[in-house]
């Protein structure tokens, strides 16, 4: 039986802590999906489309094993659609840790069958993350480094787009 698992997020955008994550959870599992969470009710950079098409642009040359797809709804019912043995979390410090533990415990509730899988980020990665990316984007900094070079390429584009 392969082993499957899943890493959620919105992706909005990819960053190398992302990045880092994907590329350890492929040494733990025969299959990584990374599954981008379609939540109507935030306001993203970029479209669903644009993220799965740069994901599959940045991940699918390095990770063969990796694919992307897209998921509403409950993750552990999405889970089970997917035959996935576990959920990969990353976290960086303990308060995603605290933020995590209520959502693990309850996916656990819903199906037990599905182990969640923490991976501490690494240190040259623990403190970035969508959010700060965008922030300072969008206050002129700089985020070379931060995220793959085709991300940046991309949210200058936005930027030169005017969106």
């Amino acid at each position: 039986m392969s082993r499957r698992a899943i890493y959620p997020g919105t992706f909005d955008p990819l960053t190398n802590g992302h990045v880092d994550i994907i590329a350890r959870a492929c040494h733990l599992f025969d299959e990584v999906i990374v599954a981008i969470l379609v939540n109507p009710g935030k306001q993203p950079m970029f479209t669903v489309d644009e993220r799965v098409e740069m994901l599959n642009e940045e991940l699918g040359p390095r990770f063969p094993r990796v694919r992307i797809e897209t998921f509403e709804g409950l993750l552990v019912d999405y889970a089970m659609k997917c035959e996935a043995q576990a959920i990969i979390r990353g976290v960086r410090s303990v308060k995603d840790y605290e933020y995590e533990l209520p959502m693990i415990l309850m996916n656990r509730r819903l199906n037990p069958l599905v182990e969640t899988v923490l991976l501490v980020a690494a240190e040259d990665t623990s403190y970035i993350s969508s959010s700060l990316i965008k922030e300072v984007f969008s206050l002129g900094g700089t985020i070379d480094g931060l995220v793959p070079d085709l991300i940046v390429e991309r949210m200058n584009n936005k930027i030169r787009a005017g969106l």
